[in-house]
């Protein structure tokens, strides 16, 4: 789940250019100049401002507003997600306080309507693709052929998304779900192993110490 997270925010903070959480910023259309890939993606000077031309997943404000206004009047079944309408702000074009529970809701249910009508449809495609994949993969019945062919399409899914977005877009976190179905094959319980893989190992830590301060009892 904590994949997921980071994935979706790197997603959701590129779409509406969140500060600090948007992929795409001067820095990234630099490493494009330099690469010499996507001129019309290039920063283009103009006397003393410094334009960024619009990519194709860029969000105009009327569509940035149209996605807060749907997070925001979401509803949801109650004990299926916290009130994620609470975390969002619309006028104020913010989004806060989103925990790893509400990116996964919203990255496999509510991402995939919010950006219906308002991106690309080549883009969205690749987007649902994604949310789908992780939809699939945390369902509670899984099938070895399933996993083959989940395996095969996010290789597929994320060459698609390097087509999209810039390189910078591309961190460790966004590489990894290429590894997740195989791994599903030699785990009983992927839904178990990717939601509560951090809290697993804090217990095992806790149980480690409380057994090296036994020992060190023992011999004192």
């Amino acid at each position: 789940m904590h994949i997921e997270k980071n994935i979706c925010d790197s997603i959701v903070g590129t779409l509406l250019s969140i500060d600090g959480k948007s992929k795409d910023n001067f820095n990234s259309r630099l490493d494009l100049q330099a690469m010499g890939i996507r001129d019309q993606l290039h920063p283009i000077q103009r006397g003393n401002r410094v334009i960024l031309p619009a990519a194709c997943y860029s969000l105009t404000s009327n569509e940035k507003k149209e996605f807060y206004k749907f997070l925001k009047e979401v509803k949801v079944p109650d004990g299926y997600a916290s009130n994620i309408s609470r975390c969002v702000q619309v006028n104020e074009r913010k989004i806060f306080g989103l925990k790893s529970h509400d990116c996964h809701v919203l990255m496999q249910q509510l991402l995939p309507l919010a950006i219906r009508g308002v991106l690309h449809k080549n883009v969205c495609v690749v987007i649902v693709e994604l949310c789908s994949f992780f939809k699939q993969l945390c369902s509670k019945v899984l099938k070895t052929d399933q996993l083959e062919h989940l395996e095969n399409d996010i290789i597929v899914t994320l060459c698609k998304l390097e087509r999209i977005f810039p390189p910078s877009f591309f961190d460790v976190m966004v590489h990894l779900p290429i590894h997740l179905a195989s791994e599903a094959k030699v785990r009983t319980a992927i839904s178990m192993d990717v939601s509560y893989r951090a809290v697993c190992s804090h217990s095992i830590n806790l149980m480690d110490i409380r057994k090296c301060h036994i020992e060190e009892e023992e011999y004192k």
